[in-house]
């Protein structure tokens, strides 16, 4: 029994490493072709005459420092530090000691970096002009190095925490930074259709994650088909309502930067709010999905006669507890990531009307609704799926079962008349009741 118990596992352990390297093997294949079809024709990271450097500084130059008056009250005032720096980006400029300058004023704002000092670490930008002496200029500090030790902090804590799990997550989270940077993002700047793309990255990405994090599974698949629900229920409601809100996909400068690329190609700023919309849900959407199918599988597990309706009522009452902080993150994440704008707006806003008439603000607004009605959703479509997989597996076991007892059973049946035709002595006689008389009489009549 122990022996049947290792094999056992050893096949499931076999078959699970076995998707899994199929699994990440498809998706380098995929990217790889993806990525190549879509920068084929594109221009990207090449700014003709232009170069960015990371270097060091080595040494702090003369400062300068230049006022001007229009009028008595009013004193404008410009600052210039020269300094040098080691160029540390591998290239032509490598190892070169450069002079480049910091500016900054007294009147826009606009530069509120800190003086460079000797060891910063600083990106410097080359224009191909040269303003006092310096053919180089501050661009800010090299901030990538802070980033990168918190990205290896969150790494190892979560290889800590999760073992091979958290080794999965990392795996499934740089296909999906890779399928949205290397794939999505230049195929959009290529001009590709936003919304077949959209749908394309959102089904690998959920495919790919529950694949490798949780292996093929009736609780992945059942994931998977919950999760697809609530997403297909992201893209309908945002198609529909950009009809209903007569969007125009100009929210700020940057879309209309995107109308105006060298490149060539027109961006559908319509196709890109969808995207937005779609993609952003996608996330909280899997999460609830994976929490829904790991919670009824479990249920299920430690109660394996529960029933249809049991189970059911079990995945809508754990749906209302996730259903509450979800909506809230979602909404708090679309408010977090635009809080500038929305300070903006509201101050140069001459009512609430107004404000929440703004295009910009209804399209955030709509995030967050379709968002947590694509949540909300999510629940009831991943439960009836959990029930249908978990409770109609058990029967059809328990269905195959009963037909091979029915089959037992006219066995015996066909056997009983050979049976009958025996003498009545050699018949096998159980007691019911009373074997101590039971036995006495037959005895007697013997």
């Amino acid at each position: 029994m122990e022996g049947e118990k290792v094999r056992t596992g050893s096949l499931k352990i076999g078959r699970q490493t076995a998707v899994w390297l199929l699994t990440v093997v498809i998706s380098c294949i995929l990217l790889f072709i993806g990525n190549r079809l879509a920068v084929k024709d594109l221009d990207v990271f090449n700014m003709e005459g232009a170069w960015a450097v990371k270097a060091r500084v080595t040494e702090i130059g003369e400062f300068k420092q230049d006022s001007y008056t229009t009028d008595p009250s009013t004193t404008y005032e410009n600052y210039v530090q020269i300094f040098y720096a080691k160029v540390l980006t591998r290239g032509e400029f490598r190892g070169e000691i450069v002079q480049a300058e910091q500016t900054s004023d007294n009147y826009t704002n606009m530069s509120q970096e800190q003086p460079v000092e000797v060891g910063d670490k600083v990106m410097l930008y080359n224009y191909g002009s040269s303003d006092n002496g310096s053919d180089w200029v501050f661009g800010g500090y090299a901030r990538l190095d802070g980033v990168m030790w918190l990205v290896a902090a969150f790494i190892i804590l979560l290889i800590v925490f999760g073992r091979i799990k958290g080794v999965n997550t990392i795996v499934s989270l740089g296909f999906t930074c890779l399928a949205v940077f290397a794939v999505f993002v230049p195929s959009v700047l290529a001009g590709w259709n936003i919304y077949l793309m959209t749908a394309v990255t959102c089904v690998y990405t959920i495919i790919m994650t529950l694949l490798i994090t949780n292996g093929a599974s009736v609780k992945s698949l059942t994931t998977i088909l919950g999760c697809s629900f609530g997403v297909a229920v992201a893209a309908v409601i945002s198609a529909i309502f950009d009809k209903v809100l007569k969007l125009t996909g100009i929210l700020d400068e940057h879309s209309v930067y995107l109308q105006y690329l060298q490149s060539g190609v027109t961006i559908d700023l319509k196709g890109v709010i969808f995207a937005m919309i779609v993609i952003g849900a996608m996330g909280a959407v899997m999460d609830v999905a994976m929490d829904i199918s790991t919670s009824l599988n479990e249920v299920h597990e430690h109660a394996p006669d529960i029933g249809f309706s049991g189970l059911f009522k079990s995945g809508m009452n754990i749906g209302r507890d996730v259903m509450g902080t979800m909506a809230n993150t979602l909404v708090l994440a679309y408010i977090g990531s635009s809080l500038c704008s929305i300070l903006i707006y509201i101050t140069y806003s001459s009512s609430l009307l107004e404000l929440l008439n703004r295009e910009n603000i209804a399209v955030e607004m709509l995030q967050s609704i379709t968002g947590s009605l694509a949540i909300l959703l999510t629940i009831p479509l991943t439960t009836l799926v959990c029930c249908f997989m978990y409770t109609d597996s058990e029967s059809l076991r328990f269905i195959g079962e009963d037909l091979r007892r029915g089959h037992k059973k006219k066995k015996k049946a066909a056997k009983a008349p050979a049976a009958a035709s025996q003498p009545a002595a050699e018949k096998s006689i159980i007691p019911e009741k009373d074997p101590i008389n039971f036995y006495t009489q037959e005895i007697k009549l013997k």
